[in-house]
């Protein structure tokens, strides 16, 4: 059976932190984590822009340059950088912008703040780019005031100081960073550094979502999803998380695919729900690779397709999804699209079971007392319905009322430590990886 409802999203939301940006190229932000704190995350390097040089040529910018003028001397880093009209030579180009940035030249600033914390050129040092970011910053350069957010933060290069991020976020935001503008209404929603407001956690992330900020689109949709900070809309919902998917946001893929396979916010309609599980599934969320394998499994919108349910299965089994391990002992034990063999699905059962699967104890139990693919144990069986009624699982609560009017006194109080202890036997055949 799919998952047709969104049962483990509901999320924490966290500053959403990402290696610094370098020139004009938008950083890419992190996924929003389920309860879980902020942390810093790699991203590509962005490129230097090209230099624009209008009315001077290469050797006009170089003797300008030599004379000392600031806003020469950062273009000839540039040209350096790109190796534009020039050989190109990282080491060459930070020279330039440091000799521009030590004349107060804000771009350069920037830029020189970005060659320390890369390692581009010089040699990597955390304390010289926020040295440089911060007087760029304080000469009102966005994208250094964002740097700067980042660093405190983080605490990279300097005191780790949430108020201060905030307070550079918001400078950075109100020049329009879409980055900034995200990370500041994530300090909001969070009360990271500031006062907790979900109002202006929305108007924030707006803003960020409007200039295709991904991380923001989701956050809207979660927000709307909730109605936490403005009125609770899943059609709302349901855009911004379709604009998030349609940006490769793979959690909200997901959602769109349960969403679309349960009829919420959205009209109710399989192929579309196959369509985004596929997606989230190949970006390796275990909901969507076990609810891809449903699909292949029933033949919904997709041929019955025995081997592909069975690979997506084990790539959900991979990351400990219960539903998938518990599905791949009933293959196994009923031979569905495999050669029957209930050694295997007494392995995947009690995997299952590790992740506390009602399901797979009862399917355990009535294996162990029937002496089915393993040795019959009346008292392993029982320990196992035990599991299974605390769990609420009816079925089990009927078997084991029926089998203990079998046993002795000794097995039940066996079965009970075990049960109680968690002394149940490990199975370690099945190849995971």
């Amino acid at each position: 059976m799919r998952r047709v409802h969104c049962f483990h999203y509901i999320i924490l939301l966290a500053l959403a932190f990402a290696t610094p940006a370098l020139a004009d190229e938008a950083t890419k932000d992190a996924p929003l984590a389920v309860d879980a704190p902020a942390k810093v995350v790699e991203s590509p390097k962005p490129e230097v822009p090209e230099p624009s040089i209008s009315d001077m040529d290469i050797a006009d910018i170089r003797a300008a340059a030599e004379t000392g003028d600031p806003k020469a001397q950062y273009y000839l880093g540039l040209a350096y950088h790109n190796g534009k009209e020039t050989f190109k030579s990282d080491v060459e180009a930070a020279r330039w912008w440091r000799n521009s940035a030590e004349q107060g030249y804000a771009d350069a600033e920037f830029i020189l703040g970005v060659m320390y914390d890369t390692g581009t050129g010089v040699s990597s040092n955390a304390s010289k780019a926020v040295e440089w970011w911060k007087k760029a910053a304080e000469q009102g350069v966005a994208k250094a005031q964002y740097n700067l957010g980042l660093s405190y933060a983080s605490g990279k290069g300097t005191k780790q100081n949430d108020a201060q991020a905030v307070e550079w976020y918001r400078k950075a935001a109100e020049q329009g960073v879409a980055a900034a503008q995200c990370n500041l209404a994530a300090a909001y929603f969070s009360g990271t550094g500031i006062e907790k407001d979900f109002a202006e956690a929305f108007t924030w992330f707006s803003k960020a979502a409007k200039q295709d900020n991904v991380q923001a689109q989701y956050s809207l949709g979660v927000i709307y999803e909730h109605g936490t900070g403005t009125s609770k809309n899943l059609g709302e919902a349901a855009k911004w998380y379709t604009k998030a998917a349609e940006h490769g946001h793979a959690q909200a893929q997901y959602i769109m695919g349960l969403w679309y396979d349960s009829g919420t916010g959205v009209e109710l309609n399989h192929g579309e729900a196959l369509k985004w599980y596929r997606k989230a599934a190949e970006q390796g969320v275990a909901g969507a690779e076990y609810n891809l394998a449903t699909m292949y499994a029933d033949g919904v919108e997709v041929k019955r397709n025995h081997a592909e349910a069975l690979k997506w299965y084990r790539k959900a089994a991979e990351q400990n999804d219960v539903n998938a391990l518990y599905n791949l002992g009933v293959i196994y034990e009923r031979g569905i699209g495999v050669e029957k063999d209930e050694g295997k699905a007494i392995e995947w059962y009690t995997k299952a079971v590790e992740q506390g699967s009602a399901r797979a104890e009862y399917n355990l139990a009535t294996m162990y007392y029937n002496g089915t693919g393993v040795k019959r144990d009346v008292v392993l069986a029982y320990a196992y319905l035990n599991l299974a009624v605390a769990k609420g699982y009816k079925e089990a609560s009927v078997m084991r009322d029926t089998i203990e009017k079998s046993m002795t006194k000794e097995e039940i109080v066996e079965a009970q430590y075990l049960s109680r202890e968690g002394h149940f036997p490990r199975v370690w055949s099945v190849q995971m990886f």
